[in-house]
């Protein structure tokens, strides 16, 4: 018999940017999450700074905001883990957690991806992510609660942070 699916992220877990870590979105029930696909080489990138901000701002309060390297779109997250890790501390004095290099789309998606984009589809119902700095924000019980486009600046996810936050 299968196991049932996980009905939140706290079914899943992450391996650490150098991959010798396993952590368990478990540990962050009761806390907002952001999720977020990201890159060093994209024109997103500097939402780095936004996440950081964010990250300093409510981590107090509760939110983990989680950063996800991949390197579907354009290769445009070609490094290995020291290269990320260094590149998010000088540029951006990225603190948040960054999982290992993952793929958010395709069969080969980390399982964390394959939930998020089925409980929260894109424009017009399509589930694939479509470029780097997609982001998911989830409720304290692990519940999906809305996705937002690359473009969007972190700034703009704000509002819903504070309203999830409480």
């Amino acid at each position: 018999m299968t196991p049932a699916a996980p009905s939140t992220i706290h079914g899943f877990e992450f391996r650490s940017l150098d991959g010798t870590v396993s952590i368990p979105l478990a540990d962050f029930a009761g806390k907002v999450v952001l999720v977020v696909n990201t890159a060093s080489r994209c024109g997103f990138t500097p939402q780095y700074a936004g996440l950081q901000k964010l990250h300093e701002t409510y981590a107090g309060r509760g939110l983990v905001v989680l950063g996800f390297p991949c390197n579907q779109f354009g290769g445009q997250e070609p490094g290995e883990a020291p290269d990320i890790a260094q590149f998010c501390e000088r540029n951006y004095g990225v603190g948040f957690p960054l999982s290992e290099k993952v793929d958010v789309n395709g069969a080969a998606a980390h399982p964390l991806f394959r939930f998020l984009t089925t409980a929260l589809p894109g424009v017009l119902g399509t589930q694939p992510i479509k470029w780097n700095f997609t982001k998911f924000l989830v409720d304290k019980a692990g519940v999906p609660f809305r996705r937002y486009a690359p473009t969007t600046p972190p700034a703009d996810l704000m509002p819903d942070i504070e309203a999830l936050l409480g």
